[in-house]
């Protein structure tokens, strides 16, 4: 072997008779030297590290030293990469992986079995790539190229994760096409579609493992089994964008998408063109540094992702606060003939502390409700917005008005406007409240707490019953019998047990106290 090629070796086993790269991170090279690798790592995804930034026209895998050599078709593409790499540390199966220039210039690899596995690899990926094999379709070698659609799970969800935040995200690496949101298993997941599988790698490599916000909403993302996305409506829980002319269907209407996109357009939120395409470096991102709650480590010092209206509740925690923020929803489509201002405070309360609620004189399906700070108003948007009450699902969107304005001097609106700025009930007026790791999203299950010793089992049972709801199951806490969780028949009969409920007394001075739960009976 000279020092200009990399020869793999003839018997096979790389790991014991290659003594490994002289290291020269500073001289540029087309081979590319790649460690830290896990494990169970296969060729292909070593190949699609390199296939963002060019074409990969070799690779030398070194399984037993978890390393591998790349070699990319210029010295420009192999610099574009290494470069990039060194800001964004990719990220496979929980694995950083580490790479710089190797010392030799080019790769020469033999018929070992080892190496003719890479060049089947790259055979098949070289196929993918050029459209001579479609997506997921099986070489000889038993490889297959990744799907364009990835499956997103936010973990940590302590502030509301939209269908757009996510879009704009994701649409840094490349065009996404569909985008579908859910809840499974209490947690908030996703399928974002993107042109090919090659993007949705990049992407995928990226931000698996990042913080959409400082230290909580961390992505967890797979590839899922699915090519493609089958998107029948455009609203805040799925999108297609290639289909502009799609119904609303039974979700939100569109207004409220643009509600929601005028939100978000605040100071600190990412501003950058897309990522043009899966072969180009992607530019530089223009970020407006604002708030300073960042995705780590994320490409072009992916910085600031400022969560709209961040004012008491960030400063609560920490964080800087911003000014200029919007706390008032407009709440539609109630139902007015059991709709009143106490069931809504006692509903939205679950996700702050709303200090004003204005049901409207003329139509009053619709009321204003001001809560806290504009992080409250994000989480009850979010969580509550296409949840039914009283057989109606609400409609919720962010409001023009910055406030909400009790009555004029001798000016009477028949109590359709309430005051609850110095209300004993709010959850989140202790700075650093406990509360704000417990919000979840409207779920069948409620969790009970402040329950007197001499309550028992029957007894709550009985009393969530009394309304004509359905309880399917119940369970006290081992531990501290003070709280217990039980489940109704729907997330629709929670919620306005939930209304009926919370704060009620159950003697011995004892209010009880309820909110959604995440865990399942």
């Amino acid at each position: 072997m000279d020092n200009q090629t990399v020869a793999g070796p003839h018997n096979g086993n790389d790991s014991k008779k290659f003594k490994g790269d002289i290291r020269s991170p500073g001289v540029p090279s087309r081979v590319i030297h790649v460690r830290k690798l896990p494990n169970d790592i296969n060729e292909a995804e070593v190949i699609y590290l390199g296939l963002p930034f060019g074409k990969v026209t070799n690779l030398l895998m070194l399984k037993g030293k978890n390393q591998a050599f790349l070699e990319m078709n210029t010295e420009e593409a192999a610099q574009t990469m290494v470069t990039y790499y060194s800001s964004v540390t990719p990220v496979i199966r929980n694995h950083p992986i580490f790479m710089q220039y190797s010392n030799h210039k080019e790769l020469k690899t033999d018929s070992s079995p080892n190496q003719v596995r890479a060049q089947a690899a790259l055979q098949a990926v070289n196929a993918v790539q050029t459209g001579s094999m479609t997506l997921g379709a099986v070489d000889p070698s038993g490889l297959t190229g990744p799907s364009p659609v990835l499956r997103v799970i936010v973990e940590n969800l302590f502030y509301p994760v939209t269908l757009d935040v996510l879009h704009q995200i994701f649409s840094k690496f490349g065009t996404v096409l569909k985008v579908i949101t859910f809840t499974k298993n209490n947690q908030f997941q996703a399928l974002l579609q993107f042109v090919d599988g090659l993007t949705a790698q990049h992407a995928k490599l990226a931000l698996e493992g990042q913080n959409i916000y400082n230290g909580c909403c961390t992505l967890r993302i797979s590839f899922s089994k699915l090519t493609s996305l089958n998107v029948k409506y455009n609203n805040d829980k799925s999108r297609d964008y290639t289909r502009p002319d799609l119904p609303t269907g039974n979700s939100q209407p569109t207004i409220e998408h643009h509600a929601v996109a005028a939100a978000f357009a605040a100071p600190g939120i990412i501003s950058a063109a897309p990522y043009a395409g899966a072969h180009a470096f992607p530019p530089a991102f223009a970020i407006q540094q604002a708030a300073g709650l960042t995705i780590p480590g994320v490409p072009g010092a992916l910085a600031s992702l400022t969560i709209p209206g961040a004012a008491a509740a960030a400063s609560r925690l920490g964080f800087p606060v911003l000014p200029g923020t919007h706390c008032v929803m407009l709440v539609s489509n109630l139902n007015p003939e059991v709709s009143s201002s106490q069931s809504l405070i006692d509903l939205e309360s679950v996700y702050g502390d709303v200090l004003r609620v204005k049901i409207m004189f003329n139509k009053k399906e619709n009321a204003l409700i001001q809560m806290s700070d504009g992080t409250q108003a994000q989480l009850a948007m979010s969580h509550l917005n296409g949840q039914k009450l009283y057989g109606r699902p609400l409609r919720i969107t962010l409001s023009k008005h910055m406030t909400v304005q009790m009555p004029r001097e001798g000016h009477k609106d028949q109590g359709l406007t309430k005051d609850y700025s110095n209300s004993p009930l709010h959850r989140f007026k202790k700075p650093g409240s406990k509360n704000y790791s417990n919000i979840f999203p409207p779920s069948s299950t409620l969790h009970l707490s402040n329950i007197p010793p001499s309550v028992v089992e029957d007894d709550l049972k009985m009393l969530f019953a009394s309304n004509g709801a359905l309880v399917k199951n119940f369970k006290f806490f081992q531990k501290d019998r003070k709280m217990a969780l039980i489940q109704m028949g729907s997330v629709e009969e929670a919620i306005e047990s939930l209304i009926q409920f919370h704060n009620h007394d159950l003697g011995e001075n004892h209010h009880l106290r309820v909110s959604f739960s995440k865990s399942i009976i």
